[in-house]
């Protein structure tokens, strides 16, 4: 339990600190014999902070939560 909360949080202070994924799509537009002709295009999915800070809050529950149930025992 304790392991899914860091995850969590760590994935909601990454959210939080680049604000989206960037990557590159590399595409072949035409080919004859040894020619090539490839383009390449850049894209970004935006994650909104909102999104980082619901992650890292659920993080930091899951982790309290699961000390409280360990002291139960």
């Amino acid at each position: 339990m304790k392991t899914i909360a860091l995850v969590l949080m760590a994935l909601g202070v990454l959210a939080l600190i680049y604000g989206g994924i960037d990557y590159n799509k590399h595409s072949t537009v035409f080919q004859m014999g040894s020619m090539e002709v490839a383009t390449s295009e850049h894209h970004s999915i935006p994650i909104p902070a909102i999104a980082g800070v619901i992650v890292l809050v659920g993080g930091f529950a899951l982790f309290f939560a699961g000390n409280r149930r360990s002291g139960r025992t």
